[in-house]
């Protein structure tokens, strides 16, 4: 499991309590990895108080994709299990998993699994654009069209076999998965699978989920 941090030291606690939990719901070892990316808040002196398979490393790539990549890189050189028996997940810090999460991730036969999100609480924005939001985005029935970097899983023979999250500023989740459909991997889409995020106006990617609700706000005051 790895979750880029870029100054998220309010939300990761929570984030990783969920981990964790989802972790000992899993019949199989579980490695997690915080990637701090360019972090000055003190996220490092959370290192070590989720126990010993939640790992926390650093980097200085101001980039989402580069920070989920390597990630990866370090659970890939520190997991010495076959690749082709490995499963690879990634979430947000402002995000938290259900405790099945991982479970119901690796209960299908696929390569690659893409779950969805939702704002359980809205706190700051107003009433109209959660209205928006969710009449534009309410999956109908049990598949969706939706691509979220905060839950989303994939084989680790997959992942490597195409290369892998690239240092994108925005959209690593949506080229990552347009690199498996090119490859003719096996793309299973959960509407079920759900994970809690937060509706924070800054986000860290330029054009990610918090620039979303922000397009929707502006659309709400203009009457769009």
């Amino acid at each position: 499991m790895v979750v880029p941090a870029h100054n998220e030291r309010d939300h990761l606690p929570r984030c990783l309590r969920a981990l964790t939990a989802a972790a000992r719901c899993t019949p199989v070892p579980v490695l997690g990895v915080v990637v701090l990316d360019a972090c000055d808040d003190g996220s490092e002196r959370l290192a070590g108080r989720f126990g010993p398979d939640v790992h926390f490393v650093s980097v200085e790539a101001g980039n989402v994709g580069a920070a989920r990549a390597a990630g990866f890189a370090y659970a890939r050189d520190r997991f010495t299990a076959a690749a082709d028996h490995t499963w690879y997940a990634t979430t947000d810090a402002d995000s938290t998993v259900s405790a099945h999460w991982l479970r119901q991730m690796t209960s299908v036969d696929t390569d690659m699994v893409l779950g969805v999100v939702r704002v359980p609480v809205w706190r700051h924005l107003p009433a109209e654009v959660a209205r928006r939001y969710l009449r534009s985005y309410q999956p109908k029935g049990p598949s969706h069209n939706h691509i979220h970097g905060a839950n989303m899983g994939f084989r680790a023979d997959a992942y490597w076999r195409v290369g892998g999250f690239r240092a994108l500023p925005t959209g690593e989740d949506v080229d990552l998965v347009e690199r498996f459909e090119a490859a003719g991997l096996r793309i299973h889409r959960d509407a079920k699978l759900s994970v809690a995020t937060s509706d924070r106006r800054v986000g860290r990617a330029p054009r990610g989920f918090a620039a979303h609700l922000r397009d929707l706000t502006g659309r709400a005051e203009a009457g769009a």
